[in-house]
């Protein structure tokens, strides 16, 4: 899973667990609903600066939409 796939799913399930649609996040941190939805499909790459108005508006640290999903974690192989 690269950063894009890992923000798509935090972005996703952080706006879901508020209750957010696309566009109201979008109001919130001040991008267009559409941007919102290709990052939520991992077609762009966000910018720091999104990244930072997207935690803002969902009430979150930067670190909670970059950090790696706990059932994504790569799994040692048996011969490890």
């Amino acid at each position: 899973m690269d950063i894009r796939d890992i923000l798509a799913v935090n972005l996703r399930k952080l706006r879901r667990a508020r209750g957010l649609s696309q566009e109201e996040l979008a109001h919130r941190a001040e991008i267009d609903r559409t941007y919102i939805s290709s990052l939520e499909r991992s077609v762009y790459a966000a910018g720091i600066d999104v990244v930072e108005r997207l935690a803002r508006a969902l009430g979150v640290e930067v670190v909670d939409l970059l950090t790696r999903p706990a059932a994504s974690k790569k799994k040692p192989s048996r011969a490890d």
